[in-house]
Order: structure tokens, then sequence, then C-alpha cells
């Protein structure tokens, strides 16, 4: 079947439909079947339509008309979904602002979007937004969900709530095309954008991949990204809108070891920093193991579960004796170790937003577990191509997924075409025209390469190769993977643009680093630790390793350890964990210059 005829058959699946149609016919076909779970409390997708319906009336009530967009603010949480899907159901257009908005990028972002209603999870979150609110004269209201300050101009959630009795029809004014939610870039390349999604586009997603899935019905899920990702609203909004599987929710990353344990998902998606941590801290409990039989048990049967898992990728063959060595182990050994983890149940795993390192996927393949990498964008609502439970290669982002066309340019960009791409950004027409080609190909910004059986594979951004003094055309991820790869290194940035040689600046791992230095008797903070001799000298071999593994022009010829962490907060890196490089090098220009002395 040709890729024009996969697309026609999908849009055939999804002809007509919206959200809130495909949520009608969910809650009714499973009206007491588990929908979201936040801590105690669950509600069945009979309990989620009524909710979402009473919400879309509030809002009705409250003055919002059809095609106004409501900012939501608030942590993974079942009233954030409510909340957006009461939006759609009401005519409107939810738009989730990332948590880690500093007050004059929210007013930025609520100005660009024409936010009419804001709906904020409690005071750190208002915060963000006090200062502002005087710059954003179209905000009629702002809802509170908790601690909403009494006396205060805001509205209560359970204030907002009592308006919403009587249910109105306005979704069925909806049509395919109509906007969805419009989600803002994370801003790794400046001023976050607009990206439209609508309907239709989210649905095809959904649909494809559902078909390319391993999921058995109603399957259980983890939500603990943000939803102004898109990865996690396609994941943990609109996929259980269509398949009425059920998601527990886990508000603060830092628990979702705990909501893993309670969870025993089916699947599980997570961003490269998200595995590389999860193996930093898995490689910590191994590394303190005293007992040296159980060292070497752990490791044979990591080595028959990584040998297994590459047995089935795309082209091999997993022979009598493999199959037989990973079953013993996985018995003994690799099960009880995914059950420590709460991926005993889990069928599909999924990594996604930048390249996997190979290390972190063999890693992983030694549990047993196939770590699928996918790749797409916001523009792309998510995954436009996909390794398969049937067809994958570790190392690379799959292949194209059904009814999507994908090409290179010539200078080896990735171009996608398919019914999933956004027909623009808001507002920003030059950046629409720069996106979006005449024939409508979606230009991506990453460089790929492409094997013989269609696998892709992303070599880095267009705009962040870096050229060196020498000429020599180097991708700093591809050596800033290679240097986390070590569990001490949490961050790595390499940089050499127009200089004679690559450095690379770093920072240790704020979970793995103290598990470390206890272990060899060493004490004190991260900023202590960065300067220990032996943490030092640890580190030092991490690079040398790196470096055996690297050309020579990739090479990291000197180095300098930061004394602290990069997050979202502290703005070296987006919300979704990737390289804000500009503030970076800016941040730390003297540090990077000093390596040039």
């Amino acid at each position: 079947m040709s890729v024009l005829d996969e697309r026609a058959e999908v849009e055939k699946q999804i002809e007509g439909e919206t959200i809130p149609a495909v949520l009608l016919e969910t809650a009714s076909r499973y009206p007491d079947a588990p929908a979201f779970t936040l801590g105690e409390e669950t509600l069945t997708w009979g309990e989620t339509r009524s909710r979402v319906l009473r919400i879309a009336a509030a809002f009705a009530e409250l003055g919002l008309e059809p095609g106004e967009t409501v900012a939501l603010m608030m942590p993974n949480r079942t009233e954030h979904v409510l909340a957006d899907l009461g939006v759609v159901h009401a005519g409107g257009v939810p738009t989730t602002f990332y948590a880690t908005l500093a007050p004059e990028q929210v007013a930025y972002v609520a100005a660009d979007c024409s936010a009419r209603y804001a709906v904020l999870d409690g005071p750190d979150q208002l915060a963000r937004w006090q200062p502002v609110l005087s710059e954003l004269p179209l905000l009629r209201a702002v809802i509170v969900l908790n601690d909403c300050p009494p006396g205060s101009p805001y509205l209560s959630w359970e204030s907002f709530l009592e308006l919403g009795s009587s249910s109105g029809s306005r979704w069925e004014d909806l049509t395919p095309s109509s906007t969805l939610t419009v989600l803002y870039t994370s801003g790794t390349t400046g001023r976050p954008k607009g990206v439209v999604i609508t309907h239709r586009m989210a649905l095809y997603e959904c649909r494809v991949s559902e078909a390319t899935s391993d999921l058995p019905p109603q399957s259980v899920g983890v939500s603990y990204l943000p939803f102004a990702h898109i990865a996690d609203r396609v994941l943990s909004i609109y996929l259980p809108v269509v398949r009425g599987s059920h998601v527990h929710f886990c508000p603060d990353p830092a628990r979702l070891p705990a909501v893993l344990a309670v969870a025993r998902p089916h699947g599980f998606f997570g961003v490269p920093r998200v595995w590389e941590k999860m193996m930093a801290a898995i490689q910590a409990v191994l590394g303190a193991e005293q007992d040296s039989a159980r060292r070497a048990a752990v490791a044979s049967a990591m080595e028959a579960g990584c040998a297994y898992v590459e047995s089935c990728s795309y082209g091999a063959t997993t022979t009598p004796e493999v199959l037989e060595a990973f079953t013993r182990a996985d018995a003994a050994v690799l099960a009880p170790m995914r059950a420590l983890i709460g991926l005993d149940r889990v069928r599909q795993t999924l990594s996604a937003a930048a390249p996997l390192p190979l290390e972190v996927a063999r890693f992983f393949a030694g549990l047993g577990l196939r770590i699928l990498d996918v790749y797409g964008m916001t523009e792309t609502t998510g995954a436009a191509t996909a390794n398969l439970p049937d067809a994958f290669k570790l190392g690379t982002v799959g292949r194209a997924m059904p009814g999507i066309e994908l090409r290179l340019a010539e200078d080896g960009e990735i171009l996608l075409r398919g019914t999933i791409c956004t027909p623009g950004y808001l507002h920003l027409p030059s950046e629409t025209a720069a996106l979006l080609d005449p024939d409508g190909w979606v230009h991506t910004g990453d460089l790929g390469e492409l094997d013989a059986d269609g696998f892709l594979s992303v070599v880095d951004r267009k705009k962040e190769i870096m050229i060196t003094a020498g000429g020599e055309n180097i991708a700093p991820s591809l050596i800033e993977n290679v240097l986390k790869e070590h569990p001490l290194i949490g961050q790595a940035l390499a940089y050499g643009d127009g200089r004679r040689y690559v450095v690379a600046v770093l920072t240790l791992d704020g979970e793995v680093a103290p598990v470390w230095a206890a272990a060899r008797g060493l004490s004190g903070d991260l900023r202590e630790l960065a300067s220990s001799p032996a943490v030092l000298e640890e580190v030092g071999a991490a690079v040398e390793t790196a470096n055996a593994r690297l050309a020579r022009v990739q090479q990291v010829k000197k180095w300098a350890l930061l004394p602290d962490e990069w997050t979202a907060e502290s703005e070296e890196l987006t919300p979704t964990l990737k390289l804000k490089r500009r503030v970076i090098h800016a941040k730390y220009a003297l540090a990077i210059d000093a390596l040039y002395d």
C-alpha cells in the first residue's frame, strides 16, 4: 500500500470526528471504566464526561465565546484534563503554559494567544501571573484551583463550578479543522511560537499510534510530563479519550517511582533525560552491591537481556540459545528488577524529544525492555516516525508512521508531510512560511540520515552544528550523549564553534553524585563535590573514556565541572529538559573562554 493510500485509509476512519464526539462515544461505551486517577480518587469515563460538560457550561456562563483562548497553568492532575476538555466543549481553545515560565514570559505568551481566562493551580502559579496582570487587558478572570486568596478578585474553583448548572451543545458546532489547542514551543531558539493543533491532526496521530502500538485494550499509563508538551498531551489526554484507557497522574516528577509502583503501567514514555536519570539511579544501586556473586549474576542476566532485545531488532534473528538464556535470566533476575521500578507489566516503552543515547537503550535492553525511539515535534502533533515492537533498530528513530511522507533535503534536513502537520504558527506568517514550504513539507530544522531499510537517524539540529576554526562540522549532541553515559555526569554542553578544538562544561547528577560519594566515604553538597579531587578524577576518566569513542576532531580537549545543576528553573534547560544553548553560552561565557586560555 502506498503512503497516500495509507493516509486516505486513516483519514476515512476519522472522517467528521472531533475530540468531544469521540469522548461521547467512549463514555457511552465504557461509563464505569476508570479514566483518571490522582492519589486515592479515580474518575470513570462516565463521570469524566459529566464533569467536562459542567465545566463547559461554567465557561459559557462566565462569558467565554467560541474561539477564545483559556490559559491553563497546572501540574498533571485530573482537573487539568477536565478544564482542558471543558474549554474545548465550550467552543474555546485551551493553551497549557509551562509552569516554569517567568512573569515576563507569561505576559508574552498570554498576550500572543489573547488569553481571556486563566486557570491556575495555586499560589506558586498565581505569583507568576500577578506581576503582569496589568499588562493583559484582554484577561477577564483568573480561576484558582487551590488556596484562592480570600477577598481577592480571583475566582475559586468551587465558585467557578457552581456556574455550570446547565449543559450546552457548543461542541456540536466544532469541525475536524477546528483548533483543538495551541501549544507553545519551549524556546530553544528564541521566543516561544504558538503551534496550532486541530482535531483532525490529534485524531490522526491517535489512530496511527493505536494501530502501531503493542498495548492491551484499556491500558494503564502514567502522566508526569507537562501538558504543554505535545507527547504527554497525546498520550495522556487524546489517546485515552480514543481508547478508553486509564491514566495515573504524577503531579510531582520526584514521586514518579512511587506512582509507577502503584500504577504498574502497560506503556511508559520518557524523554531521554528521564531514562538517563533512571539508568543512573539503577546503576548507583547496582554499584553499591557488596556481594560479588550477586553482581556477577545481575551482569550476566543483563547481557542475556541485551542480546535478546538486539536479536529482535529489524533484520536480526533470535536463536534458540539466545531465547533460552533470556528466558532463564528473565525469570530469575530481570523480571524482579523490572518489578522493583514498577515496569513489570509494561508492554511498550517510548522515548522522544531528542535522540536516545545508544548506551542508554542498551542498558534498558539489558533489563529486557525495548525502548522504542520515536521522532517528531509539536508541529507534527508528536510522533512522525517510530520504531515499532515488530520493526525497530536501536540507535534510530524508526520509520515514517502510516500515511506520513518523509524525505531528506539536499543538506540532510528532515522534511515531513501529512495530516499531522500544523497549518502554522499563531500570528507568525513569516515563521510559518519558513516552516512550511509551498508543497506542504514541514522543514524540521533537524539533520538526519536514512538507511537502506528506511530507518531514520537524527544527527543534530541544523542550526546547532559547530564549525571549528579548522572547518570541521561537528554535531555537539553526539559528544554530549557519550559524555553523559557516565552516571556521575548529569548534563554536558560541548562547544567549539569557530575555535581550534572542542571543550565541554559539565554538571554532576544531583541524585547519583551523593550516592557515589557516600559509597567512597565522601560528603558534602553538589558544590563541594564538584571541587573534590576524587570526583574530578572520576569525571576526568569519564571524559577520556568518551574521547576514546570519538573521532579526533570531536574529542574534548579541556573541560570544566560546574558547581550547580542545570534545570528549567535556572534557565539552562527547556521544560522538556533540552539544552538552551544560547543561555548556557552566555551564562558560562567566562568558564568556556577560560578553557581556551
